[in-house]
């Protein structure tokens, strides 16, 4: 009995933090999953992803740029191959007279180039990226690592759908801003974050020029407080988290000039980040009652590392965490003991990880979060076994609402129940559940299988319907689509 216990509570914890057991895991986890995740925290261990064709993110937009001159060149010539084409018709004789032989017909005209290979370059990218992304999920022994990559990748996220440079480079700023740092201090990654080209991009800091300096004074460009304002909002302080609307001007003045090196700038790398001292507003800045004097881009670093250690940001994190990996509303002391982590530590994201998994309340809160359908998909790869495809992933994600790296506004996917049983959501869950069904291989039947994965923690009534299935991928489904495995 007291076997079976513990194999329930480790079950539970695969599932509330990770991406659910497969078949095999409790025995490799010597039976504590729990304990496992804790050396992972300790270890800071975060799964460096691989594949084909992962680049960085100067080397990716290098590529975007090579492709678009390709494609502008492809597109003149084609226009100049019509234009000759049409100036090759006018010059023919008039058809001949009715009986008379056509002397000669047009010089046949070349076929308009295909697009190069190189035309996929920006869906190469992003499929590459999205494919080693899934595959470190799909493969990880507990998954709680690769949990926290995604909580924070949507905590800090950019959107593809903005435009080709966002689209590839969303998958090398989740590996280089948020990856190194999933286990280390908040301030340092909130300023990979902040100082990453995909985000300068996706918020339009490349655009922001102070009104006093000299770029703003030569070419009457103004400020974009997009960056700013989304630090503040939904980065670190939170809604009410103390700071006005002055606050959020000043920041937006104290990191004008952090921009990306465009190809027509002189120096420096194209797509890296750079700091642009003439569109930087001149002077010392107050913010949130701390002036902060004018020492270019370090002016920018310092007030983002006080944000970053802010007691507002601890409890706003503190609360965004608890809300991911417990409940919707969560218990406020657990959100309190979480809060009161992050600021003695000044941050340290490895304690604040600890104190969550060692917490009563995450421990004893029954399941009540209804999974997403990207945790939907990579749990239900991982218990059947079934060969992971990454098109299937994408487009099945895609139409339960859950876009990879493409949410509709700069505050991320939401994460209630709300956002994702809704009707259509939860028929294509079913779908995909008797999809993958019929396609896990061998011939393990349903309740072996379900024994094997989450038998220690479901019901007798999933048991029994699973048991009675007309036929094995129907017996699956069912475990797929039961409580036991949809929730958290």
């Amino acid at each position: 009995m007291a076997d079976r216990n513990s194999d329930a509570r480790s079950i539970a914890a695969l599932q509330r933090f990770g991406f659910g057991p497969r078949p095999g895991d409790l025995a490799a986890l010597g039976g504590d999953a729990l304990d496992a995740m804790r050396q992972i925290v300790r270890a800071k261990a975060v799964a460096e992803p691989t594949g084909d064709h992962l680049v960085s993110t100067p080397q990716a937009l290098r590529e975007l740029d090579e492709f678009r001159t390709e494609v502008q060149r492809k597109r003149a010539a084609a226009v100049a191959l019509e234009e000759a084409r049409q100036q090759q018709q006018a010059m023919q004789p008039p058809v001949g007279q009715p009986g008379q032989k056509v002397a000669s017909i047009a010089t046949p005209v070349p076929a308009i180039n295909k697009p190069p290979p190189m035309a996929q370059i920006p869906q190469l990218i992003f499929r590459n990226e999205a494919d080693a992304r899934f595959r470190c999920a799909v493969e990880a022994q507990t998954g709680f690592a690769e949990r926290l990559v995604w909580f924070w990748s949507n905590h800090f996220c950019v959107a593809v759908s903005k435009g080709q440079p966002n689209r590839v480079t969303a998958g090398s700023f989740e590996r280089e801003a948020i990856r190194p740092h999933v286990f280390g201090k908040f301030a340092d990654m909130l300023l990979a974050v902040e100082k990453h080209p995909a985000m300068l991009i996706y918020l339009d800091n490349r655009q922001s020029v102070g009104a006093n300096s000299r770029a703003g004074a030569r070419r009457g460009r103004g400020l974009n407080e997009n960056l700013a304002r989304e630090i503040m909002e939904l980065h670190t302080l939170g809604v009410g988290g103390g700071y006005s609307q002055t606050d959020v001007t000043t920041l937006a003045k104290i990191i004008t000039g952090w921009t990306v090196i465009n190809q027509f700038d002189e120096d420096g790398e194209l797509g890296e980040f750079r700091f642009n001292g003439n569109r930087h507003e001149p002077g010392d800045q107050t913010l949130l009652g701390k002036t902060y004097r004018d020492e270019g881009v370090k002016q920018g670093e310092k007030a983002l590392i006080d944000i970053a250690r802010h007691p507002s940001t601890a409890l706003f994190i503190a609360r965004k965490l608890a809300r991911h990996f417990v409940a919707d509303d969560p218990p406020q002391s657990l959100v309190d003991r979480l809060a009161r982590t992050f600021r003695d530590t000044q941050g340290d994201l490895a304690a604040v990880s600890l104190a969550l998994l060692d917490s009563k309340e995450a421990l004893e809160t029954p399941p009540m979060k209804l999974r997403s359908p990207q945790e939907f998909v990579v749990a239900a790869v991982r218990a059947t076994g079934r060969k992971f495809d990454i098109g299937q992933a994408l487009n099945v994600s895609r139409l339960m609402g859950h876009d990879l790296w493409n949410p509709s506004g700069p505050n991320g996917f939401g994460d209630a129940e709300a956002q994702w049983a809704t009707p259509d959501g939860m028929k294509v869950r079913l779908d995909f559940a008797s999809a993958i069904a019929r396609q896990t291989p061998g011939s393990l039947n349903p309740s072996e299988l379900l024994e094997q994965t989450i038998g220690p923690i479901v019901s007798t009534e999933t048991r029994q319907a699973v048991a009675r299935a007309e036929s094995r991928p129907q017996g699956i489904a069912l475990m797929l689509m039961s409580p036991e495995f949809q929730r958290r």
